[in-house]
């Protein structure tokens, strides 16, 4: 009996509810596909005569994809419930990995990507709002803890299983036999959630499919964590695909080493999930969040300095620490949304801001041209742009009440 009560105790501390047993299982599934089939796609682009452009092409198409598809997601979560719109995404994303497996063609690739590739950002919003209806206020924090912890398991062991098929198999036959397995991993995801997940609202009437319309129900607290959100990724974009050319080329570390510091970095982010979100459940969010936005404005800066491998450790240290509150910002965007719209307005929120800082990229590799100092610099002073407005006006959100 002790034993039981010990076990409801650690399930309610964690959130573990039936549906998030399910949700944490899917993210596991499809994300362990995602990564042992997408992250080897460059080198098969490669292996079937794409050429050198279409690796930067695909990931140009990623971004994009990510940005548009975070409206729709949640959209189609509003009107379809959170069952309904999951099932619907899976099987977009399994229709894509079946266009790759059959058809070995660069081009088909590109149209097997509009299907998988961007699942994540379609998919997001629904697993945010899921997250909102089945935990109290009180949860919600520790829930998105623990879906961004477990994303980081397929994180770590995609890119090894893929590896190894890459390895025994040949890069072309090894990738699409990666994703045969992404297909498999993606029916069992299905097969769990339309059996685990207890539908939480079907369709809702209130979903709007216009995002014009439904920026009028943005509150304006919402509005000032949007545009300090936006400041923090042109942050963290503008030297984002540079920092592996300052550790080794710059700081003349090697690629293991470079393997190495991003260790420092997850495992750091992994340790501080769970402590912060128990913290973050039982006070207000602004502080955690002006923590992990501080964090952000801090890496560039503490990159800038480094100029040996073990100051470069502390500067992915720096880098782990910027999860500090990244979880608890997407649980204030649910607080702060419609309790009629949050799916959709969690999808808006995503598309403007990601559409936004869709030109940091690009704005990164003059500023590296002209010399990777600004580039550097002038990440930071849009952190502490970002910082200093969400510090000034953001909103308090109040502790939340066990429901």
């Amino acid at each position: 009996m002790a034993q039981m009560t010990r076990m409801t105790r650690i399930i309610e501390f964690f959130g573990l509810r039936r549906s998030m047993v399910a949700l944490l299982s899917m993210v596991v599934l499809v994300g362990l596909g995602e990564r042992m089939a997408e992250r080897f796609l460059p080198v098969y682009l490669m292996a079937i005569g794409g050429g050198i452009l279409t690796p930067g092409f695909l990931n140009a198409l990623d971004n994009l994809l990510s940005a548009l598809y975070s409206f729709p997601g949640g959209y189609l979560s509003d009107k379809l419930g959170h069952k309904r719109a999951l099932l619907v995404f899976n099987l977009v994303a399994m229709a894509g990995y079946l266009i790759v497996i059959f058809i070995p063609t660069w081009q088909a690739v590109f149209v097997g990507s509009f299907f998988f590739i961007s699942w994540t950002a379609l998919s997001l919003p629904a697993t945010m709002s899921l997250v909102s209806a089945v935990l109290p206020k009180n949860k919600r924090t520790m829930g998105v803890s623990m879906h961004s912890l477990v994303r980081r398991v397929p994180m770590a062991l995609g890119p090894i299983i893929g590896g190894l098929l890459i390895g025994w198999l040949g890069r072309e036959t090894g990738v699409r036999w990666a994703f045969v397995g992404a297909f498999i991993l993606g029916l069992v995801a299905l097969v769990m959630q339309q059996t685990m997940i207890d539908e939480a609202g079907t369709g809702k009437p209130a979903a709007e499919g216009n995002p014009f319309r439904l920026l009028r129900f943005m509150s304006p607290q919402l509005r000032v964590l949007l545009a300090a959100d936006i400041l923090i990724r042109f942050c963290e974009q503008i030297p984002y695909a540079y920092v592996v050319l300052w550790a080794m080329d710059l700081v003349k570390v090697s690629a293991f080493d470079f393997g190495i510091l991003t260790t420092v970095e997850m495992a750091t982010a992994m340790l501080i999930y769970v402590p912060v979100a128990y913290l973050a459940d039982r006070g207000t969010k602004k502080p955690f969040v002006v923590m992990t936005f501080i964090n952000f404005t801090l890496f560039p800066l503490v990159l800038l300095v480094s100029h040996s491998f073990w100051l470069l450790v502390l500067a992915f240290f720096v880098r782990g620490m910027k999860e500090f509150g990244e979880p608890t910002r997407k649980a204030l965007i649910m607080d702060l949304a419609p309790e009629d719209r949050k799916a959709g307005m969690f999808g808006l929120y995503y598309l403007l801001r990601d559409v936004v800082v869709s030109i940091a990229p690009f704005a990164g590799a003059y500023l590296w041209r002209w010399s990777p100092e600004a580039n550097l610099i002038t990440a930071s002073a849009c952190g502490a742009a970002g910082t200093l407005f969400f510090a000034l006006f953001g909103r308090n959100a109040k502790p939340a009440e066990a429901a």
